[in-house]
């Protein structure tokens, strides 16, 4: 290996891509956010996708304008933190989780912090989407 070689490539990709650098801005956080997707969509298998996600990992986890989300999201239960996002992705209401919970007004209160969701519950949202009942139990 020749250690030059990498350094200049290292130092050419930052500078095609600063938010691979150093010190990235919010600007530089969003362009690698619209290339993730491109790659994602179009060349899923470059490095370049593990490369700037774990980056954007870190200025997510780092940056203070993400705190009060990050402290925010912390404290909600992984299986009402996945079962929201399931609820997205499949545009779901609270009336369509009546099988697998009951009626809309427990559904609200499970996703408001005011129930938890029981074992019988995440067996059957597990079996509705096809996941492990391990996904809906959070440490």
């Amino acid at each position: 290996m020749n250690y030059a070689d990498a350094i200049k490539a290292a130092n050419e990709l930052t500078t095609v891509l600063p938010f691979l650098g150093a010190s990235p801005s919010r600007k530089d956080y969003e362009e690698a956010l619209s290339l993730v997707e491109y790659l994602i969509e179009h060349q899923p298998d470059s490095p370049l996708v593990d490369m700037l996600t774990a980056k954007i990992d870190k200025y997510e986890n780092d940056s203070p304008e993400f705190a009060e989300f990050n402290a925010r999201v912390a404290t909600i239960p992984t299986g009402v933190a996945l079962l929201r996002t399931l609820m997205d992705q499949y545009h779901l209401t609270q009336s369509d989780l009546e099988n697998e919970i009951g009626k809309k007004s427990l559904v609200s209160r499970i996703l408001n912090g005011q129930r938890t969701l029981t074992l019988e519950h995440m067996r059957a949202l597990a079996k509705r989407f096809g996941l492990p009942v391990s996904a809906f139990v959070g440490s």
